[in-house]
C-alpha cells in the first residue's frame, strides 16, 4: 500500500506539471487554432535560462528570468514567424512550428552537449517521510506551485480583459475583431503565457529525483501532448484532467513495470499515448473538447 501511495502522489505531482504544459497547448490553440509543436523548445529555453543564471543571481531571480525568457521567446515566435507566415491553413502553421522547434532544440542541445545542468532549486534531495511513505519534497513543491499557477491562470482567464478577449476570440474570432478585440495582441499574449507556463514546468521536470536539465528533456515534455489531446485541445479544464490522467497512468504503470513485464519493457513510456488513443477512439474531440457539428 505504501508503494501505491508513493506512486499515486508522484503521479499527481507529475500530472500537475503535465497540466501546466498542456495548458500552454490549449491557450495557443484557443487563440489561434494552431497546434504548437514548438512548445518543447520553449520549455527547454526556460530551463536553460534558469540553469545558467542561478549561480549568478540566485534561484528565485533565475526562475523569474527563465519565465520571462520563455515568455519573450514565445511572443517573438508568434510575431516574427506565425503572424508573418503568408498561409491561411492552420495545418501548415502547425508544420511551421515543427520547423521552429527543430531549429531551437538543435541549437540548445548543441549548447548543452553532454552536460546535465542543475537548476539550483532549494529543495534538493529532501524527502518527506509520512509513516512508511517517502515523498520527495520536490514533488510536494511541484503540486503546490502548479496549483497556485493554474488557479492564477484560470482566474485571469475568467476575469481579466485579456481572458475575456481570448474567450471571445476562441468563440468567434471575426465577431470579436468587429467588437474591437485585437486578435494579434491576443495571439501574442497567448504565446507569451504558454512560454511562461512551460518555464515553470521545466523547473519541476528537471529537479530531484531526475538528475537535471539535459538534451532529453524535450522528449519527456512531449508526454504532455497526449494530455492536451486527451482532454480536448479547446478546453482548459480538459488540459487539467488530461495532465492528471497521464501523470497517474505513467507513474503507476512505470512503478508496477515488473508485474507487467509480460506486456514488454518500456510500457510506462508508451502508456500515455495508449491512453490517448483509447480515449480518442471513443471521443474523437477528447474528454472535454467541443464536438464539431456540420449541417448538410
Amino acid at each position: 500500500m505504501s508503494t501505491f501511495i508513493e506512486l499515486l502522489v508522484s503521479g499527481i505531482s507529475v500530472g500537475a506539471v503535465y497540466a501546466l504544459i498542456a495548458l500552454g497547448f490549449v491557450v495557443i490553440f484557443k487563440a489561434t487554432e494552431v497546434v504548437n509543436f514548438a512548445h518543447a523548445s520553449l520549455l527547454l529555453v526556460g530551463g536553460f535560462v534558469i540553469a545558467k543564471t542561478h549561480p549568478l543571481v540566485g534561484f528565485w531571480a533565475a526562475l523569474l528570468l527563465g519565465v520571462a525568457g520563455a515568455a519573450v521567446l514565445g511572443a517573438l515566435i508568434e510575431f516574427v514567424v506565425i503572424r508573418r507566415a503568408n498561409v491561411l491553413s492552420h495545418s501548415v502553421l502547425a508544420i511551421v512550428t515543427i520547423g521552429v522547434d527543430l531549429i531551437l532544440v538543435t541549437e540548445l542541445t548543441r549548447q548543452l552537449g553532454t552536460e546535465v545542468l542543475a537548476l539550483g532549486d532549494p529543495w534538493g534531495s529532501d524527502v518527506l517521510q509520512l509513516g512508511s511513505v517517502n515523498i520527495p519534497a520536490t514533488r510536494i513543491a511541484a503540486l503546490v506551485a502548479a496549483a497556485v499557477v493554474i488557479t492564477a491562470f484560470l482566474l485571469a482567464f475568467k476575469y481579466t480583459s485579456w481572458g475575456v478577449a481570448m474567450r471571445a476570440t476562441a468563440e468567434d474570432s471575426e465577431t470579436a475583431a468587429l467588437m474591437g478585440v485585437r486578435r494579434g495582441r491576443v495571439s501574442m499574449g497567448a504565446w507569451a503565457v504558454a512560454g511562461a507556463l512551460a518555464a515553470v514546468a521545466a523547473l519541476f521536470m528537471c529537479v530531484f529525483p531526475t538528475p537535471g536539465l539535459d538534451r532529453n528533456v524535450t522528449a519527456v515534455a512531449m508526454k504532455a501532448f497526449p494530455a492536451a489531446i486527451l482532454g480536448g485541445l479547446d478546453s482548459t479544464g480538459g488540459a487539467l484532467a488530461g495532465g492528471f490522467i497521464i501523470g497517474i497512468t505513467e507513474s503507476l504503470v512505470g512503478g508496477y513495470q515488473e508485474e507487467l513485464s509480460f506486456l514488454g519493457r518500456g510500457l510506462g513510456d508508451v502508456a500515455p499515448f495508449l491512453v490517448m488513443i483509447i480515449v480518442l477512439l471513443i471521443r474523437p474531440a477528447g474528454l472535454f473538447g467541443t464536438k464539431e457539428l456540420a449541417r448538410v
